[in-house]
């Protein structure tokens, strides 16, 4: 969206009449790039959000059968991308509390003073295993030339998925352009995520001023009941009989950002793949499926990427 500025002048029977279009009119603090990811627990849910000017509130309405009888409040964090015109977004994350377990939900966002964004909705995650669960699963999925695009939000659209995981590489890149890739990326993608969680990892494309795009652009679940930022990078969540565990294989390829967080992704992947083989929670999670971007295992023997440089973390 460009930004505008300047004077905008009307003549009517020789009467002059100047308005100057400022930058925070309402349609411009309006909600952008709206999606879902899951909370701790089947009875949340996170909605995430962008306005490119300066709105102070977060808020989110929603109920069952069309009626929006819930409130919930979040916070709004300030963005600067790291490229030339320092673009600053405004980033607006709410937790949804209280919802029934499989039930579906009416949500929209934004605020009483700015606007709301378009109806949405989506079903909370059951609070049981029995059931068979239905993943999109891909990566590397650009803003042009995105040939899934189409099946994936007619297949949302008939209700054929629960989640997505998107396995790294967005946009192509998302810091390019001063983020603008990035903000196209995100608008096109809501309408997928913003009716299902849209479950992610980092890939090597998301690597700019340090992951910066993608951690402040998620909001990822993490032991701290917290949302967003460093927690990214690796988190874990159930689903059904799944245990789901993301981790990022890129912390070993940009080491100008740190060993650190290689020891800290060490460490909570054996403390909580611990806990998922305690007895009682393999019984409920029999199934543990992890995700990051570099393959464990490629088919083609000549290439030195395939061999030597993306498979040595394994």
């Amino acid at each position: 969206m460009a930004l505008l500025s300047g004077v905008l002048l009307v003549t009517f029977c020789n009467i002059v009449l100047s308005r100057t279009i400022l930058f925070d009119d309402p349609i411009y603090g309006q909600p952008e790039q709206i999606h879902l990811s899951y909370g701790l627990d089947p009875t949340l849910m996170v909605v995430t959000w962008v306005t490119l000017n300066e709105i102070n509130d977060s808020v989110v309405e929603y109920g069952q059968l069309d009626m929006f009888d819930k409130r919930a409040t979040g916070n709004v964090s300030i963005f600067q991308d790291g490229g030339t015109e320092q673009r600053r977004e405004y980033i607006h994350r709410v937790v949804l509390y209280d919802l029934i377990p499989g039930q579906k939900y009416f949500y929209h966002c934004g605020s009483d003073d700015y606007g709301w964004s378009p109806l949405f909705w989506f079903t909370a995650m059951r609070n049981d295993s029995n059931f068979t669960v239905r993943m999109a699963i891909y990566g590397d999925m650009g803003k042009d030339n995105a040939q899934s695009m189409a099946r994936l939000q007619e297949e949302t659209e008939l209700g054929h998925f629960d989640l997505i995981l998107h396995v790294g590489d967005m946009a192509y890149d998302m810091n390019d352009d001063n983020a603008r890739f990035g903000d196209q990326y995100m608008n096109s993608i809501e309408s997928i995520a913003a009716y299902i969680p849209y479950m992610t990892c980092p890939g090597n494309h998301e690597n700019a001023y340090n992951f910066s795009q993608y951690v402040a652009k998620f909001s990822m679940p993490s032991s701290f009941n917290t949302y967003g930022g460093d927690s990214n990078h690796f988190y874990s969540f159930n689903v059904g009989p799944v245990h789901v565990v993301s981790f990022s294989t890129e912390f070993y390829y940009y080491l100008q950002y740190g060993f650190e967080q290689i020891v800290n992704q060490y460490k909570w992947l054996e403390e909580d793949l611990k806990n998922a083989n305690k007895p009682e929670n393999r019984a409920k999670q029999p199934w543990i499926i992890t995700m990051g971007h570099r393959p464990m295992y490629c088919s083609n023997n000549n290439d030195d990427e395939c061999l030597f440089t993306d498979g040595y973390i394994f």
